[in-house]
């Protein structure tokens, strides 16, 4: 398992699946993202990266 201390935001998630952060925003919107791991003290959602690499692997490719 991952480092359980690692946590993602947006832009790590952008800069792994190799598209802008607004990109990933616009997926949570449309609820094409895994719900986050947790919230930080700001409110600001953040994902473990074992989540998202599982989410990488199984999302449909783009054109």
């Amino acid at each position: 398992m991952g480092r359980s201390s690692e946590l993602w935001s947006y832009a790590e998630i952008a800069r792994h699946i190799n598209v802008q952060a607004e990109s990933v925003r616009n997926y949570r919107r449309h609820g094409l993202l895994p719900a986050p791991d947790v919230l930080d003290a700001g409110g600001h959602p953040r994902w473990y990266p074992d989540t998202i690499k599982a989410w990488a692997r199984n999302r449909p490719r783009h054109r």
